[in-house]
């Protein structure tokens, strides 16, 4: 009697290796860390303490300056190590909430994108989420699944082969 076998495709295989190693693997990495606006209060204490654990490790760590995720990644990793830390804004610092901007100007690796101040946010937030998954080795995003750009920017480390963790709210 023959049997058979459902094989995982080549690339899924390959994929699963990577995140494997990488879960061996005890060197420091670039995470990004990338969410919503609008987080319900239990969780962002969940993402304080994911980014808190993975700065006191000795990871570095990269968001945008929003509200919610973004932000509560800021305060925890100001708290450990601001060297730790990198800020990419979508747009200038002028350009960000007043509520912000305090936070924000303690952030010593801060990188404005004046040039993108005449863009919509959505837009300049998608560029901007592009360029901090370029620079980073892992993405863990927290989303709702009607967050469109978080959802896009989650598929593009996706294909730029990163290891991705997407939790979501809902």
């Amino acid at each position: 009697m023959t049997r058979s076998l459902d094989i995982a495709s080549l690339d899924r295989i390959d994929t699963l290796a990577q995140e494997l190693a990488m879960l061996q693997d005890r060197s420091k990495r670039r995470i990004a860390i990338l969410g919503s606006r609008h987080v319900p209060v239990v969780s962002v204490h969940l993402v304080e303490l994911v980014a808190r654990s993975l700065a006191q490790e000795g990871h570095s760590l990269i968001t945008s300056g929003a509200q919610g995720v973004n932000a509560a990644v800021i305060r925890s990793v100001l708290e450990i190590d601001p060297g730790k830390l990198t800020v990419l804004l979508p747009q200038s610092l002028d350009r960000q909430p007043s509520e912000s901007r305090e936070q924000l100007e303690q952030v010593l690796h801060l990188v404005e994108k004046p040039e993108h101040d005449e863009l919509p946010l959505p837009m300049a937030s998608s560029l901007c989420n592009q360029e901090i998954i370029s620079r980073c080795d892992q993405l863990i995003c927290y989303a709702f699944h009607d967050s469109e750009t978080l959802l896009a920017s989650v598929r593009v480390a996706e294909d730029m082969g990163k290891v991705v963790s997407l939790m979501y709210f809902d």
